[in-house]
């Protein structure tokens, strides 16, 4: 167990301990005033490996130098990309190879796969989902239902924290689960909460849900790259996520699906299609009628975004080479740090009136903190900001933070700790001069 100390010496210390300190160098630092920012904003978007340009130019030189024959003989065949990240992608989340396919975007994804999964009859209908999920999970469960013929608030029963607390305890969804068995057709809620960081016990939710009958599936966006997952063994159902956070492949980058091959090679299986789902040894057949290839390829629709995947391909190599179990470690030892610098801050600074709303138990938490401010936050967000500390904003009055083993440091989290006591005395200070305490 690691011995916390909020001091420049023992963040040295740790950095020059670490195993996985190599990996920083292998990603873009964004710069403030000629300096590298404390980056603390993985969580929304990861920064770009070093190599990814050098990757979308070798797409780019294969397009011009072969044309449409790129799809046959570039370095890396467009045909076949996508299978060449299926097994790391694979080796994230805990699944079988033919479980994984990477295609579309999260949301298109989630739509596609409720194509399949959410089939509600006039007994069994309702979803199960967290309550103040990211919006476009919302968004997603009310057009579905409503799509089927159902209104929300009937179809849609949305779990939330207790009366003065912030994190939904899983009793309360086992509990929630089993009262509403027999209604129940889906249970969906996100592997990590986006906006409290709370890791959610998936395991103990897909026992639950299927012993209830419902079909469980979840929304891994704050999940993929951050915990570790055993998909497969878990007996999940279905699972997708986006690209572009903890596994760092850019803005809007392609998104990947999980589907269980308990299901994956049922053809009968209600689909929308698309001729890149169908069988490859006869998809240039052009022939009518849908033959889904078999495992999740099956809920393929366009051929691959192979420039976007040409980025994620490089962030997957860097995964596979530090490995889950490895960043979980040093994850679980970094996010403790911040956890230990901003308790001690809050004691020191009781009149700040900060509040972390993350859980602090090591297998309730990824990497990400949430505090919450109850006075001075916007002002307090902005001084970290201009100070070079980059970490994220969101209404009204929390911010978060991902301190991310693959690229951040210890170092990182002390100066950030550094800057923020600075912000929140300052605050204090104005505080105590406009209530006339001065």
């Amino acid at each position: 167990m690691m011995e916390y100390k909020n001091t420049r010496e023992f963040a040295v210390e740790a950095d020059k301990n670490d195993t996985l300190k190599s990996f920083k160098n292998k990603f873009i630092i964004p710069q403030h005033n000629g300096k590298d920012t404390v980056y603390l904003c993985g969580n929304s978007l990861g920064l770009q490996p070093v190599d990814a340009s050098k990757s979308i130019e070798q797409e780019l030189k294969d397009w011009g130098t072969f044309g449409v024959e790129g799809h046959f003989q570039a370095k890396n065949p467009w045909y076949s990309y996508h299978e060449s990240l299926m097994e790391p992608a694979a080796n994230i989340v805990g699944a079988r190879k033919n479980e994984v396919v990477h295609m579309n975007g999260l949301s298109a994804n989630i739509h596609l796969l409720m194509v399949s999964f959410y089939r509600p009859t006039k007994t069994r209908f309702k979803i199960l989902c967290e309550k103040k999920a990211f919006p476009s999970d919302q968004y997603i469960l009310e057009s579905q239902v409503k799509f089927h013929g159902y209104l929300p608030a009937e179809a849609i029963i949305e779990m939330e924290p207790r009366e003065n607390e912030h994190n939904i305890r899983l009793e309360d969804i086992l509990e929630a689960i089993e009262k509403n068995k027999e209604s129940l057709a889906l249970v969906f809620i996100g592997g990590v909460n986006y906006y409290t960081g709370q890791v959610f016990d998936m395991a103990a939710i897909t026992i639950a849900g299927h012993a209830a009958g419902a079909i469980v599936g979840f929304d891994l966006a704050h999940a993929v790259g951050n915990i570790e997952m055993q998909l497969h063994n878990w007996q999940v159902d279905f699972a997708a996520w986006c690209t572009y956070k903890y596994l760092n492949s850019g803005p809007g980058s392609v998104g990947g699906i999980f589907v269980h091959e308990n299901h994956a090679n049922r053809p009968e299986l209600p689909r929308f299609a698309g001729w890149w789902g169908h069988d490859k040894e006869s998809r240039f057949a052009m022939e009518p009628g849908f033959k889904p290839m078999p495992g999740a390829e099956g809920w393929q629709l366009s051929n691959a975004p192979v420039f976007s995947m040409a980025i994620h391909k490089v962030s997957l190599e860097l995964f596979n080479e530090a490995g889950m179990k490895a960043l979980r470690e040093k994850s679980v030892l970094l996010t403790g740090y911040l956890l230990f610098i901003l308790k001690e801050l809050i004691d020191k600074n009781k009149e700040a009136c900060i509040e972390i709303i993350t859980p602090e138990k090591e297998n309730e938490r990824g990497c990400q903190l949430s505090i919450l401010f109850h006075k001075n936050g916007k002002k307090i967000f902005e001084h970290l900001t201009k100070e070079g500390v980059v970490v994220d904003w969101r209404e009204p009055n929390v911010v978060r933070m991902a301190p991310v083993p693959l690229y951040n440091s210890f170092m990182d989290v002390f100066q950030f700790g550094k800057v923020l006591e600075r912000g929140v005395v300052d605050s204090s200070l104005v505080d105590s001069i406009f209530n006339g305490k001065w």
